[in-house]
């Protein structure tokens, strides 16, 4: 049964907890009942908003339209043979509790992106990632229905055109479909991605002899709870800028200026610099501006105190831009999607 609720605060809505109104709101449980509702033709006609975790949303504005909560749930095994597991989950499952799941049953391939906010149906749309690993690792395919047409339709990994926190669902195909499951291709015999960041440090720390993807798991926990607020205790929606790639020319030129600007070599041609870094070099880190702010332990996150306008962190990102650009020469891009 679909309700249809009007007026609605969408403050429980988002991680950081901005205060917007919905003219419309629907939580859909099933594939069915989102198709029954892109039948509707009052629905039809209405600007439509897709939410999961709220977890990587900024809202500016009320929303003059329907916004369609996800809630889809349950996971379950597909096939299996001696070297993968094959998992089904639902959209609206919470994307670590179900890396959770797969680490407490030995499947291999999610544990670097442990305590990443958001629903599963969330994590392909910006090919989520952290430590080495990306979604697209080990995504195999998602259905999803076409919001004008109510049509189901099969996605393969190569169809949803991953690339760096992107996909076709940013792109080309932004807002016209709704994601109702995900399948994934885990692994029996793990293959470790531990050189990345501090998880090597975090592990010999932690006293860990033997690797195992509960203790590759836990490292990363340990580690994103160091440095990343909380949402229930402070609004955020973590990482709000994409580490930016540029080019070995350019890195190397800034190097001279910057003897110990950070890099990671992507390819030949390519360097990635933590955009933390650079936003911290600039003096943003730990800035507290009324109710908003940049967090004191990692400069990459934006956050609410309690009060703040979506508009102010708009505004506050803004300034961030403009002065990492005019620093470094490097525009940085947002992460988060704004509404």
């Amino acid at each position: 049964m679909l309700t249809i609720q009007s007026n609605v605060s969408l403050k429980s809505y988002n991680t950081f907890g901005i205060e917007a109104t919905a003219r419309y709101l629907v939580e859909v449980d099933n594939d069915e009942d989102i198709q029954t509702l892109l039948q509707l033709p009052d629905v039809q006609t209405l600007p439509k908003l897709i939410l999961g975790g709220g977890s990587n949303l900024l809202l500016t504005q009320d929303f003059n339209g329907l916004v369609v909560k996800i809630n889809i749930k349950g996971i379950r095994t597909v096939k299996e043979d001696q070297e993968n597991v094959w998992v089904r989950v639902g959209a609206g499952e919470n994307w670590h509790e179900f890396v959770l799941y797969c680490v407490e049953r030995g499947l291999a391939g999610l544990e670097n992106l442990s305590l990443i906010p958001g629903t599963v149906g969330a994590a392909p749309m910006q090919n989520i990632g952290a430590y080495g690993v990306e979604i697209k690792d080990t995504f195999e395919r998602l259905e999803a229905v076409h919001i004008l047409t109510g049509q189901k339709r099969v996605f393969t990994n190569e169809e949803c055109r991953f690339g760096y926190r992107d996909s076709v669902f940013k792109n080309e195909l932004k807002g016209q479909y709704i994601i109702c499951n995900v399948q994934f291709k885990l692994q029996k015999t793990p293959v470790f991605h531990v050189s990345y960041g501090d998880i090597q440090k975090t592990l010999d720390q932690m006293g860990v002899n033997e690797l195992s993807i509960k203790a590759v798991s836990d490292a990363v926990i340990k580690i994103r709870r160091s440095k990343l607020p909380d949402p229930v205790e402070i609004g955020n929606a973590g990482s709000f800028f994409k580490n930016p790639e540029i080019s070995v020319m350019q890195y190397e030129h800034l190097k001279l200026m910057y003897p110990e600007i950070p890099g990671y070599v992507i390819s030949n041609e390519v360097v990635k610099v933590p955009a933390g870094w650079l936003i911290e070099q600039c003096g943003w880190k730990g800035k507290r501006f009324g109710s908003i702010g940049v967090h004191a332990r990692q400069a990459l996150v934006l956050v609410n105190y309690g009060g703040g306008k979506g508009l102010e962190i708009k505004q506050l990102a803004e300034k961030i831009q403009s002065s990492v650009e005019e620093q470094f020469g490097i525009r940085l891009h947002t992460e988060v999607n704004f509404v």
